[in-house]
């Protein structure tokens, strides 16, 4: 592995900016991650058609970022009725349209998009990989996961992982052939506002009704169990047996999918005195600077985003060597890591920074430094821009491998 944009940029092959694009999500939640991504290739001159299943955050994300928006249904889980009715509605649309590109990712969109756009003869195809289901997964339901990756893969010219762990699993796994898969930069879909999230002050402990001096060890995202959410509820209450005064910050929501949390956690968390649950946040900023250390435990990821506008907010952040989490830090430097599933390691490593304000402070100011070098989202979506405007063009119909890999996806 290790294909970058600027090898992709020098081919041969490369055409010019390309006027039409489709860019497709299975669920209106994953728009919370699209719009800086939408903003940039939409004022590079893509015209952008943006295509999920309906909802708020479609609309509003699409108006935001100016681009068209498409509501197609399509379901999380195993669904091969709906599948196909969405199947159907993708072919349709592409057809419609005749976007120059297309750019899939989770999935189910990944494998009913990039499918439909190899029935259509779309030229340049990408699967956008953004962490791999199922490495949370077992049994049939793994094995199916695998097959739709696999299909997903075949269909598609380029795949595009959001980190090198990510990338470097999928070729393990056997998803994608190495010479197919693309990790722009150093990884990460969108980077980060350092203007955004800055380090400073925030009102927030108050409006929550902590004290000014409590230890507080913070969450942001979904609350399901792939996030690690059990495992660090068992890990806070040990915390609390050390400092009785700490307190948990879960800035999220309560996710439906087939990794949600369980009735009695859920209840145990909203009545718990020292958690502190706050639901969806549209602008997570101020809650990060209320925050002394961040935990995020979690089984599977593509690139947490979290991670990274938490390191901007000057906050060091406890993470497990899981996939695509193990490239959000440096180890013992912004942050630490830790296997997954460990309640006891998050517990001693949130100790060991919440006893140390002097370290906790240092390893701030380096995180700062080190997304700043790195992961500042201009960077970041420059390099998107540049990878989109040199993807040769290719007239493939659908192979035949990702032929023969269908019929097992709902056979398996």
């Amino acid at each position: 592995m290790g294909n970058s944009a600027g090898e992709m940029s020098a081919t041969p092959a490369a055409l010019s900016t390309p006027c039409s694009m489709v860019m497709g999500i299975t669920h209106p939640q994953t728009c919370l991650v699209l719009g800086p991504r939408l903003r940039a290739l939409r004022r590079a001159g893509f015209c952008v058609t943006l295509v999920c299943g309906p909802g708020e955050l479609l609309d509003a994300t699409a108006a935001d970022a100016g681009v068209e928006r498409v509501a197609i249904p399509m379901q999380r889980g195993m669904a091969p009725w709906a599948d196909f009715v969405s199947l159907l509605r993708l072919v349709m649309l592409l057809w419609r349209l005749r976007p120059d590109l297309v750019e899939f990712s989770t999935p189910k969109a990944g494998l009913l998009g990039t499918l439909a756009a190899a029935i259509c003869g779309v030229r340049r195809r990408v699967y956008m990989v953004r962490g791999l289901k199922l490495e949370t997964a077992s049994g049939w339901k793994r094995r199916v996961l695998l097959a739709a990756e696999r299909v997903a893969c075949a269909c598609a010219h380029v795949v595009l992982c959001n980190s090198e762990s990510l990338g470097t699993r999928a070729a393990a796994l056997g998803v994608a052939p190495s010479r197919k898969i693309w990790v722009l930069g150093e990884g990460s879909s969108n980077g980060v506002d350092l203007e955004r999230f800055l380090p400073g002050e925030s009102d927030m402990r108050e409006r929550l009704g902590m004290e000014p001096d409590a230890p507080v060890i913070g969450f942001v995202g979904r609350l399901t169990r792939d996030k690690g959410v059990p495992e660090l509820i068992e890990a806070f209450e040990a915390v609390l047996g050390a400092l009785p005064d700490a307190r948990l910050l879960l800035v999220g929501w309560f996710d439906e999918a087939e990794d949600a949390l369980d009735r009695m956690l859920r209840v145990r968390i909203e009545r718990h005195a020292r958690i502190h649950y706050t639901g969806f946040q549209g602008d997570t900023a101020p809650y990060y600077r209320a925050m002394d250390v961040l935990v995020l435990p979690t089984w599977r990821e593509g690139f947490p985003n979290v991670v990274l506008e938490a390191q901007a907010t000057g906050i060091p952040v406890v993470t497990t060597l899981s996939t695509g989490s193990r490239d959000s830090v440096l180890p013992e430097v912004t942050g630490l890591l830790i296997p997954p599933g460990y309640p006891q390691a998050i517990a001693a490593s949130v100790l060991e920074l919440l006893r140390d304000p002097k370290r906790r402070r240092k390893m701030g100011a380096a995180a700062r430094a080190w997304v700043g070098e790195h992961y500042v989202e201009r960077r970041v979506l420059d390099l998107t821009v540049e990878f989109y405007r040199g993807l040769p063009s290719r007239q493939d119909r659908i192979p035949a491998q990702a032929k023969v890999a269908i019929d097992s996806v709902y056979t398996a």
